[in-house]
């Protein structure tokens, strides 16, 4: 096994550097969640959410999908042996640039199909008072009932485009394959948890908009869209024809 330097000169025994190896890992997996175009996806689709319980969810199921792109790839670079070229992984992020315009797009569209407000005015003990409601489109059952796997794919994308960074720049400093594995799954789980907790935090303000702010709720929500279609069309620029 390759002798690991993490905090000093001396080469730490081979059990406390595979565990060190291994809590970077998982340090490194909660940096990863923290990535514009990871936040951008989450954004688009927690905007549909009014329930902080949800909105983390689809952090996890995000991180689910990443983690099984990230394990899949890499059982098959460590035991196959096979290479990530330069431009395989341009496509593949460009890929991610795709993806982020469909959501972002998929956002706006709800905003606009979604709710329509209007209010209404009754006589409570001889005061007059008005309240403000939104309904969705009929027979349409509210977005935040539902969890798709929508997450888990638009995860898996992200898994494969970032795939190949890890595949590069870690894996192959790991000499035992199974530690190698060991760690892109607890890579895989930090980031699990991170997006968890952004996306909780991201769902924040959809919650506390949305039913008492509307037109408020709408300006996030529309924000959250245009930062993903912006961010989607940048990345296909960079990856498709700024670098040709």
């Amino acid at each position: 096994m390759t002798q690991l330097f993490f905090f000093s000169d001396m080469p730490l025994p081979a059990d406390a550097a595979a565990v060190s190896l291994l809590l970077l890992g998982v340090l490194f997996g909660l940096q990863h969640a923290i990535e514009a175009d990871h936040l951008a996806a989450v954004s688009a689709i927690v905007s549909e959410r009014k329930s902080l319980w949800s909105s983390a969810l689809i952090g996890g199921l995000w991180g689910l999908g990443h983690t099984i792109s990230l394990v899949l790839v890499g059982m098959v670079v460590i035991f196959l042996k096979v290479q990530i070229s330069e431009s395989t992984a341009g496509y593949l992020e460009a890929g991610v640039g795709v993806m982020l315009v469909f959501l972002g797009l998929n956002a706006l569209r709800k905003i606009k199909d979604a709710q329509k407000i209007h209010a209404h005015s009754h006589v409570h003990e001889g005061h007059s008072h008005v309240h403000v409601h939104a309904h969705n489109k009929e027979g349409e059952e509210p977005t935040h009932h539902k969890l798709s796997p929508r997450s888990v794919f638009v995860g898996m994308v992200h898994g494969l485009a970032g795939s190949a960074a890890l595949m590069l720049l870690v894996v192959p400093t790991i000499q035992s394959p199974w530690l190698a594995v060991a760690y892109i799954v607890v890579f895989g789980v930090g980031s699990i948890g991170g997006m968890m907790l952004m996306s909780f935090i991201i769902g924040l303000p959809f919650h506390f908009t949305a039913d008492r702010f509307l037109p408020l709720n709408k300006v996030i929500r529309l924000a959250a869209g245009l930062f993903s279609f912006g961010l989607g069309l940048f990345i296909i620029y960079e990856k498709l024809f700024a670098s040709s």
